[in-house]
């Protein structure tokens, strides 16, 4: 082994006396440099948009979230109640009703979800940091609403545009005769907020205080639609969500983060899988060019492989020396290509050379992960070209 890896060593930074093979050489070490640094930048982006799109979430979505198995509604009792309290990874909590309504102003309709929720709400969620014109509902004032960025846009409505109320209406429930000009609750609001995030979360929420919620759709005292719990950071949400559903029964549901977006999560996820497979492939096209390198190589050194086959080595001695110089050809491209795709990730990480926008960043992260990823697939392929390059050579093939 030591014989063949001095070999290799010696012929992978020597010059050949055709210059043809050195250019080859040359091309074929190119070739893994650009798809290695070109495999580590795609991951590293997907790494940092996926923490991206997780980090709209926070703003839309609880740690925890705690429905009716049955029905829209159910009672926040004393046994619920107790059952948070006692749970010290619960460290709030907070009360929602929620429902789809009709949505008018000034002529035009939409259709949404009224979402009343009460103080706790915005330490639930990072609703907050989401809000980029105007504030989050301030519960001294009555009728106020916060409204998405693509609701805003349908209806034309703005901020503290006190012209005219936006008018909120929920279908009155019953059988029978529908009287036209009754067939709805109404309450009117003012947008004091409007909020940001993924395209459906601005498209799907129009915030209120829960007591203006419970009011317009006539619930009961302690009568919501969920909870949506805020837990501690070195808890473990499955786990809890467990507990907490053995403790609570079936007649509640309890979902984590995930399962509520069990579709983001899953096209997030599968899209980061198809960008590997794609450059995987780019990949295994490029090692192409250093099984091509090695070939030319064994035909320019066939005298000298006859020499050492003379001298006393074996056949499969004389292959790992190109094994282990295609090898060392994809490993030293490779090394080459990270180190470049380090200094690439970091530099777009301290200048934002690439812009989705004006003002926000194309996002990238540096995980070990990646780095992992990338020698693993280099080096298996790697050696697959250099041990697919060698297997031409033979007893025969030498001895000719």
């Amino acid at each position: 082994m030591r014989f063949s890896f001095y070999i290799a060593r010696r012929y992978l930074f020597s010059k050949t006396s055709n210059n043809a093979i050195n250019i080859i050489t040359i091309i074929a070490s190119f070739g893994v440099i650009v798809s290695s640094v070109a495999l580590f930048i795609i991951l590293s982006g997907f790494s940092g948009l996926r923490t991206f799109s997780y980090g709209l979430l926070d703003a839309s979505e609880p740690d925890l979230k705690i429905t009716a198995s049955e029905g829209k509604s159910f009672l926040f009792d004393d046994k619920v109640q107790q059952v948070l309290e006692n749970n010290t990874a619960v460290l709030k909590v907070s009360k929602v009703i929620e429902e789809r309504v009709f949505l008018e102003y000034n002529g035009k309709n939409e259709i949404a979800f009224v979402k009343g929720v009460d103080a706790n709400y915005n330490k639930v969620t990072k609703i907050d940091s989401a809000i980029v014109v105007g504030n989050w509902l301030d519960y001294d004032y009555v009728n106020t609403a916060v409204l998405g960025r693509v609701i805003s846009n349908k209806l034309s409505v703005g901020v503290y545009n006190f012209g005219e109320a936006l008018q909120i209406m929920l279908p009155k429930p019953g059988t029978g005769f529908i009287n036209p000009q009754n067939a709805f609750y109404k309450t009117n609001v003012q947008i004091v907020g409007l909020y940001t995030g993924t395209e459906e979360f601005e498209s799907k929420y129009v915030f209120v205080t829960f007591d203006q919620a419970k009011r317009l759709l006539r619930f009961q005292d302690r009568q919501l639609t969920s909870l949506e719990l805020k837990i501690d950071a070195n808890s473990d949400p499955d786990d809890l969500a467990e507990a907490l559903q053995n403790e609570l029964g079936t007649a509640f549901q309890v979902q984590t983060r995930a399962q509520l977006n069990a579709v983001f999560y899953k096209v997030i996820n599968t899209e980061n899988f198809v960008s590997y497979l794609i450059f995987t492939l780019i990949i295994i096209i490029a090692l192409f060019n250093v099984i091509g390198a090695i070939i030319m190589m064994i035909i320019d050194k066939r005298s000298n492989l006859k020499t050492l086959y003379n001298l006393g080595a074996t056949v499969q001695e004389v292959k790992k020396i190109f094994v282990y110089q295609g090898f060392l050809l994809t490993f030293l491209g490779m090394i080459v290509g990270v180190i470049l795709g380090v200094i690439l990730v970091i530099l777009q990480q301290k200048f934002s050379l690439f812009m989705i926008t004006a003002t926000i960043p194309y996002p990238v992260e540096l995980e070990f992960t990646n780095v992992l990823i990338v020698f693993s697939t280099l080096t298996v392929l790697g050696y697959l070209a250099a041990k697919i390059a060698s297997s031409r050579i033979s007893k025969v093939f030498i001895e000719k």
